[in-house]
């Protein structure tokens, strides 16, 4: 079985613009980082320390566990590099496992071959050691194995997380665009907003950034309403280490925050799922829900952040004309909003300027494959003075 205590190399996945949340996020956590990439980072760190991660990163997409890495020339060299790892110390028997990839090599045209090439070959070795096979295919539900191959170097990871851990189980229900939770986070943590201020959200959609502004307001664990990971599927997992995990972070948890959280969109539908998502996370009644005109979004006294995730017509079926939404989206921050901070989430940089606001900052993001910005606007009232 595999031994959780023993410390090796670790990757952890970001979207594409989100390493630097995900390096304050380990940094905090007490963890030194190896090296920093466009999609996440490397630590060194035991199994056990990945269920800590695992519960507790907003940012991450999944967490890796190095196994072996050698230069790899070709599929044959790939083939007999696995089979003569200790497969059987990985993955149960009797058990079911995936393999995914990315893929990079001269001889290799599609990931699903290198997958195959790696599956038969655990397959094959387990059935060696343990007389019988476990099971394969393509569900991340239980054990998963990740390829990284790019030119002649190969990594072969245990993925620890097994789905993405963007995936809270709180949404339930989906809008027509929903955002990804950790993308979410991350724009949260882009953001002067800190627990305890107003915290607004007009076109919330599928209400994902209020939500996880309340659940970072609470200190409650991205992973709280998860009970499934990959690396429960490791001979030698230790339930009671879990547990632990999930303790500590209930114990740290609150019950209430202070600052409001107002989330209104005009679509009564998106209103609904909204409140359907914000229920399952348990935060429902700390969340001010209205079906209204961004125009007539409550804003409340004091500090806080006011972020708009509006459409960015760019879709084929979009053919809406959106520039008045923009110029509504200035307007409403510009006459209700002062003494706040505005943020303006969108993949179309023309629209944004029919805003008509003067942005402090532009936050490069990636929403999947579109290139974002979040910009920030400090709302004055009347002429800021030099």
């Amino acid at each position: 079985m595999a031994d959780f205590n023993k410390k090796g190399t670790v990757s952890i996945t970001s979207p594409l613009g989100l390493a630097p949340y995900l390096e304050k996020e380990i940094s905090e956590l007490g963890f030194d980082i190896n090296n920093i990439r466009d999609t996440g980072l490397e630590i060194t760190a035991s199994l056990n320390d990945c269920i800590r991660l695992n519960y507790l990163l907003r940012t991450a997409h999944r967490v890796h566990y190095l196994i072996d890495e050698i230069v790899v020339p070709n599929p044959d060299k790939l083939r007999n590099w696995i089979k003569s790892m200790p497969w059987e110390e990985w993955i149960h028997e009797d058990g079911y496992f995936s393999v995914t990839s990315r893929v990079d090599h001269p001889a290799i045209d599609n990931d699903q071959y290198a997958n195959l090439v790696v599956k038969d070959a655990i397959a094959d070795r387990i059935r060696f050691k343990k007389g019988q096979r476990p099971d394969s295919g393509s569900d991340l539900h239980q054990s998963v194995v990740f390829l990284y191959w790019t030119q002649d170097k190969a990594r072969i990871f245990v993925d620890t997380s097994g789905e993405s851990l963007s995936r809270r189980n709180y949404r339930s229900a989906s809008s027509s665009a929903p955002m990804q939770e950790t993308l979410a986070a991350g724009i949260i943590e882009a953001t002067n907003w800190s627990p305890g201020q107003h915290f607004i959200n007009p076109m919330t959609g599928g209400g994902t950034l209020v939500i996880e502004a309340v659940m970072k307001a609470l200190n409650r664990a991205p992973a709280s309403l998860r009970n499934n990971f990959g690396f429960m599927y490791i001979p030698g997992f230790d339930a009671s280490i879990y547990q632990a995990v999930r303790d500590q972070a209930n114990k740290q948890a609150l019950k209430e925050t202070n600052g409001k959280f107002i989330a209104t969109d005009n679509d009564p539908n998106a209103i609904i799922i909204a409140q359907k998502n914000a229920q399952t996370a348990g935060v429902e009644h700390l969340i001010d829900f209205e079906t209204c005109d961004i125009t007539e979004t409550t804003v409340p006294q004091g500090s806080g952040v006011v972020v708009v995730n509006p459409p960015y017509g760019i879709r084929l079926n979009e053919n809406r004309d959106l520039r008045p939404l923009y110029k509504n989206i200035g307007d409403f921050m510009k006459t209700k909003c002062t003494g706040k901070t505005g943020y303006v989430f969108t993949g179309n940089l023309q629209l944004a300027k029919k805003i008509g606001l003067r942005p402090k900052s532009r936050t490069r993001f990636f929403n999947s494959t579109i290139e974002c910005r979040l910009f920030e606007y400090p709302l004055y009232s009347g002429t800021k003075k030099n």
